[in-house]
């Protein structure tokens, strides 16, 4: 659902500006979340709503950035770099909280490096488009990093719904100076609503459950597979051409990626990878 999601944003932000798709689709997710446990409300407490409001304007920035690097550049190319919180998230932790920093995310760390060479180098340049693309890893990395401190002893689906609520905020502050603009055609609301209903409230809730059933190794290796979705779809539907030297490139980044997180027989954890939506 994932993979899919950049493929259909991407002709419908060129409609509708950014800041207002993701404002309409977060709204939308939240209030479906809502509807379907409304007792969630009881759940907020204090700790909830101040942890996850912090995570979820984390999260509010890194959809924006994200949506401002598939707006100037290909979605195959926003997928395999949105791919890099992956290397990113257990260097981040190192920084942050001192966790150790094993060889192999060392050598990863130079791989996917190389590989992100080879998709965003054109000669001498790099385009702006690819530079908001790893911002954005760099935030969803900081939210997993976050959300793996906070989250303990937290009720899950609270925590969601505070984060994609923040998250709508975020969306709105943007949306709102210049004028909300409503989805303008019937393929943009289509967008909209599969975003919303699928790649939001249905993915987050899939995933909620299924990390509580699957170690977080798995799970990370398992999303790895967005960036490789999302490369095989658009040029599925033609809305891109891959070229060698960028397949080469996310074939890099993805075994990077998988050399990070392939489950190991080590009882030490890098740093507990739990994406998004938990």
């Amino acid at each position: 659902m994932w993979g899919v999601a950049f493929v259909v944003m991407k002709p419908a932000i060129a409609e509708q500006p950014f800041f207002d798709f993701l404002a309409t689709r977060f709204t939308i997710a939240t209030i479906i979340m809502v509807l379907v446990r409304p007792r969630v409300l009881k759940a907020f407490d204090r700790k909830t709503v101040i942890r996850g409001s912090i995570l979820g304007f984390i999260l509010g920035l890194a959809y924006v950035t994200q949506t401002i690097g598939l707006e100037t550049t290909t979605a195959a190319i926003t997928g395999f770099l949105t791919g890099l919180y992956v290397v990113i998230t257990p260097i981040l932790g190192w920084l942050i909280f001192r966790r150790r920093v094993g060889a192999k995310v060392a050598i990863a760390a130079v791989m996917a490096m190389v590989g992100l060479g080879f998709i965003a180098i054109n000669g001498f340049s790099i385009e702006v488009g690819q530079v908001w693309g790893l911002l954005c890893a760099v935030l969803f990395a900081a939210h997993i990093v976050g959300l793996g401190r906070w989250s303990s002893g937290l009720e899950a689906y609270a925590l969601t719904v505070v984060q994609l609520a923040a998250v709508t905020v975020v969306c709105w502050i943007g949306a709102v100076p210049d004028g909300f603009q409503a989805p303008p055609t019937a393929s943009v609301w289509g967008a909209v609503v599969f975003t919303a209903v699928f790649a939001t409230a249905i993915g987050f809730f899939v995933q909620t459950w299924a990390q509580a059933r699957l170690e977080p190794s798995r799970v990370a290796i398992i999303l790895t597979l967005e960036v490789v979705f999302t490369a095989v779809i658009a040029v599925a539907v033609g809305q891109e051409v891959l070229s060698l030297k960028t397949i080469i490139g996310g074939a890099i980044m993805i075994a990077a990626m998988l050399l990070v997180e392939w489950p190991s027989r080590s009882k030490e954890q890098l740093v507990p990878i739990e994406p998004m939506a938990h």
